[in-house]
């Protein structure tokens, strides 16, 4: 972790937000010093990783620096129908996804006759369909060819090539039904060969409901021909497929923050106050979340929220990521781990010598750190533990380690 990001593949259909989400994200970059990871490629942007409690730590620790956690987020080019036969960027398009460890997969729910869909309507569950098929396609080629190239193996009876053909076999009966490769139940032996195989569909999917303020989005109720308020119907039949398949999503704004990418944050709220009351005006009322990000302006608050910074969590989310937190006056940083990480592998995320050279971790929740008011009164108190090398260290955890 300390010398890679784990990586977040934004895809979609050509004319769905894809490109003004990815700005969207990129404005909320993470300066480039503070990563070793980071890339000059302007396709590819580092975005910290929204935490109110790093900035508690860091206020009650006085710090002169504070270190956001961070998840890497690559703008793919744009998938059609045939990509998996090499249509348009297609081999491009699947050569860079299959890089990434996790998918957002832009969805558009907004309708807007300035703006061409590819199909000349929207239907965004025939879009997930559209690109997902070509997903499937395009690991059936690789389980297809890697089954091929198995078969000497596996007529010799090696021990490792039977076990991965067994998992071949499962692999492409799922993929020829169209299923993706996440779907198919892997034993703990056939575990190991999985991720060799590359698959794009065995990856964790975020999709991400791309909407427009002032424009009719298919979320919001309608009023059908008695006068009652109901559902779009695309809208009841994507929220089916959600509920169905378990499928993690988050509904956004890009266009919101695209607009306001320039202003301060005071600037901000106010212009945020504004496009609700014209988004409202122009799609005949607000609706109740609506009204209650319109209230927020009078308390004081941030309103309307654009999404991003929920979907920048639920992409660290899928990927199994927790933060834990080092603090002092030099510095409060947040640490990017994978759940489960025992305390000698969570401090390889500050330096790779830290697992071999690990003695022990002063280990404090976050919280009570803070209503402690300091190390000296948290350690008089007994919160302040001292864990060894099979310590599993959780999230929000502040940790010292000694080496």
């Amino acid at each position: 972790m300390s010398s890679s990001a784990l990586n977040i593949g934004i895809v979609g259909l050509p004319n769905v937000g894809k490109s003004t989400l990815f700005n969207a994200l990129t404005k909320k970059s993470v300066p480039a010093e503070n990563y070793p990871f980071c890339t000059i490629d302007p396709s590819v942007g580092v975005v910290a990783v929204p935490d109110e409690r790093l900035q508690k730590l860091s206020d009650f620790s006085v710090s002169a620096k504070t270190v956001p956690g961070a998840v890497q987020f690559t703008d793919i080019a744009g998938l059609i129908k045939g990509a998996s036969e090499g249509e348009g960027l297609g081999n491009q398009f699947l050569s860079h996804i299959r890089e990434t460890d996790a998918i957002a997969e832009v969805v558009r729910i907004f309708e807007d006759d300035n703006v061409i869909h590819v199909d000349g309507k929207i239907d965004p569950l025939k879009d997930i369909e559209v690109i997902n098929l070509e997903l499937v396609l395009a690991d059936l080629q690789t389980v297809t060819k890697r089954k091929n190239s198995l078969g000497k193996e596996f007529k010799a009876g090696k021990k490792e090539a039977i076990i991965e053909h067994g998992l071949i076999v499962k692999l492409l009966a799922a993929l020829e039904a169209g299923k993706m490769a996440s779907t198919v139940a892997v034993d703990e032996f056939e575990k190991p060969f999985l991720p060799l195989l590359c698959l794009i569909t065995a990856k964790p999917f975020l999709y991400v409901l791309n909407k427009k303020a002032g424009a009719k989005n298919l979320d919001e109720s309608i009023t059908d021909a008695s006068g009652k308020q109901a559902q779009d119907p695309r809208w009841e039949r994507l929220h089916k497929f959600f509920v169905e398949t378990g499928a993690e999503h988050v509904i956004v704004d890009a266009g919101i923050e695209q607009e306001l990418k320039d202003l301060d944050e005071l600037e901000k709220m106010e212009m945020r106050g504004m496009l609700e009351d014209s988004a409202s005006t122009q799609v005949g009322g607000a609706n109740a979340a609506d009204k209650s990000a319109i209230e927020n302006i009078s308390n004081g608050r941030v309103v309307h929220n654009d999404g991003v910074n929920e979907l920048i969590k639920k992409g660290y989310s899928i990927l199994g990521l927790i933060t834990y937190f080092t603090t002092g006056t030099d510095e409060t940083r947040a640490w990017t781990i994978k759940k489960g990480w025992t305390a000698p592998e969570a401090g390889t995320a500050i330096h790779t010598d830290f697992k071999e050279k690990f003695v022990r971790a002063e280990i404090i929740e976050w919280d009570k750190l803070l209503a402690a008011g300091s190390y000296g009164a948290a350690r008089e108190k007994g919160l302040l533990r001292t864990e060894g090398k099979d310590y599993v260290v959780k999230d929000g955890e502040v940790v010292e380690f000694k080496i």
